[in-house]
């Protein structure tokens, strides 16, 4: 249902998907129902964004490289074999329905810099404006141990966000969330649908983490939270079959995150969806009331500053039992935050030797996550 309403929809492809690993081969006849799929959904006046690992494999595959213990910087040489191969496998079965394709390599700078994502959300939407399908990969020749998604359900959910997407389809080895690891116990109970995520829903993606790929379903339920928050449903289906998409809209298995009518604004969006905040800071009871309140975080209310960070960055808000309740930009840097904690607005001057801003963090750049 919720497919046939989308107007604009991203698909996010796992590497175990594309490959048979026992046998060592391409999938080539899964990719060929998915391009199938992809062509009716562009009948029907839908854009596609399609979010592809594989490069990796490929590469191995391509320099027949058996072992799996590899260095990153061989797998960053290794990536940049097996990505050509990539986009040739996905050209050549797109090109069968008359449908351009467009190669989009990108690092987690690219979409957690405010400037450089706008750059990526223009040009995937000029592609789409010229009938091309991106086909977005993180760029794994040029991004490090630290600074890297290395996962790319929540790679998709970020796309999604900035390109603004109405619908996340995570094509999974497994057919949606489940309240237990389902290879271990086969009475697990299955959840069709997620309206919010909390402790509990977390709680058993933590209890499911082994029955997924590389990120788990940790990072499924990561990526719904940032989709969520934009106002985009977000599917986990299986995709061990063929045509997934159009097993989706028949009605198979699969469990649905379903947003709030009321999406952040894309600012906003872009404040909650940060996927590495470089630090935290940890507020009493009055900070987090006034944060629920809709107030700003003044330095009165701060017990603690963990991580390094820069005036302008995105950071996590946290209570003193660690629970997150907010993100929000920060107006001072970590250096300068650790001398105001516990002070006075009115004490910054004299601490700090400048006329600051009276608040650690304004309102207007607050987003609540509770």
């Amino acid at each position: 249902m919720y497919i046939k309403k989308a107007k604009r929809i991203v698909i996010k492809i796992g590497s175990s998907l594309l490959f048979d690993e026992k046998e060592g081969k391409f999938n080539y006849d899964w990719l060929r129902s998915l391009a199938s799929d992809i062509s009716r959904l562009r009948k029907e006046k839908k854009e596609v964004i399609l979010v592809s690992s594989g490069a990796i494999l490929s590469g191995k595959k391509q320099l027949d490289i058996k072992q799996k213990n590899i260095k990153l910087d061989m797998k960053q040489a290794i990536s940049a074999i097996g990505q050509i191969h990539l986009m040739q496998a996905y050209q050549m079965e797109l090109k069968k329905y008359k449908i351009l394709t467009a190669q989009v390599l990108l690092t987690l700078d690219d979409t957690e810099q405010r400037r450089r994502s706008l750059n990526a959300r223009n040009t995937i939407v000029n592609l789409l404006n010229i009938g091309a399908i991106p086909i977005v990969n993180e760029n794994d020749t040029t991004t490090t141990t630290e600074i890297r998604y290395g996962d790319n359900d929540r790679l998709a959910a970020r796309i999604a966000q900035i390109s603004s997407a109405d619908c996340l389809i995570l094509l999974s080895n497994i057919d949606g969330l489940y309240k237990n690891d389902p290879s271990k116990n086969r009475n697990a109970k299955f959840i069709p649908k997620v309206e919010k995520i909390n402790k509990e829903i977390e709680a058993m993606a933590s209890n499911t983490v082994s029955a997924y790929g590389s990120g788990g379903m940790v990072t499924k339920i990561s990526a719904a939270k940032t989709a969520m928050s934009s106002g985009c449903h977000m599917v986990i289906s299986s995709g061990k079959i063929k045509n997934p998409i159009k097993a989706i809209i028949n009605g198979s298995k699969c469990t649905w995150f379903i947003p709030s009518r009321n999406p952040l604004t894309a600012r906003k969006q872009w404040i909650v969806g940060s996927m590495q905040p470089p630090g935290n800071i940890i507020v009493d009871k009055g900070a987090a009331s006034a944060i629920q309140n809709k107030k700003s975080l003044l330095p009165a209310g701060i017990t603690k500053v963990e991580g390094n960070f820069e005036r302008g960055d995105s950071v996590i808000i946290k209570k003193i039992d660690g629970t997150e309740i907010a993100r929000g930009l920060t107006n001072y840097s970590s250096k300068d935050a650790k001398l105001l904690v516990g002070k006075k607005s009115q004490e910054i001057k004299k601490i700090l030797g400048y006329s600051g801003r009276e608040e650690l963090i304004h309102k207007d750049n607050l987003v609540r996550v509770l």
